[in-house]
């Protein structure tokens, strides 16, 4: 089953068990699909639909808008909306695949570095290219870029 239809499927259980917050957060990922699939130059696939990676880029995006927003009404002194910011990002998250740890990013790195046959702070383009087309979904591109970094700076 297509991520779409999930997250449509997920819609209609939210309304069945009158689950407001991981209906509103469903809507909000559905809403991001609409204009994504209506934007000027949109990509679709041949049935007129998001590619599951096209979708998993705009949950992550989202994600990160809510934990952004949650982290400033903390600094406000706001935590009753903080939470609702973090409640509505977990119920994305989970259509996202298993973030990679900083262990697992770093062994990784090294791989792609060995793989690209980098050798020095100069070829981070290269790397970051690679990197970032495996890992997409996987880990952040900030945490990737970070990973990078550290692993070329050490050869």
């Amino acid at each position: 089953m297509s991520l779409e239809k999930q997250i449509q499927e997920g819609i209609k259980q939210a309304m069945i068990a009158k689950d407001k917050t991981r209906l509103e957060s469903l809507r909000a990922i559905k809403s991001q699909i609409l204009l994504a699939k209506t934007a000027e130059g949109a990509k679709l696939e041949e049935d007129g639909s998001l590619s599951d990676d096209q979708i998993l880029k705009l949950i992550q995006k989202l994600v990160k808008q809510h934990q952004e927003s949650a982290d400033l009404y903390t600094q406000n002194n706001r935590p009753e909306l903080a939470d609702a910011e973090i409640a509505e990002a977990k119920v994305m998250e989970a259509f996202l695949p298993k973030q990679m740890t900083a262990e697992e990013l770093a062994a990784e790195i090294k791989n792609i570095i060995a793989e690209v046959g980098a050798t020095s702070m100069k070829e981070m383009g290269k790397v970051m290219g690679v990197a970032s087309k495996k890992l997409a979904g996987k880990a952040e591109g900030k945490a990737i870029a970070d990973a990078v970094k550290a692993a070329l700076s050490a050869l």
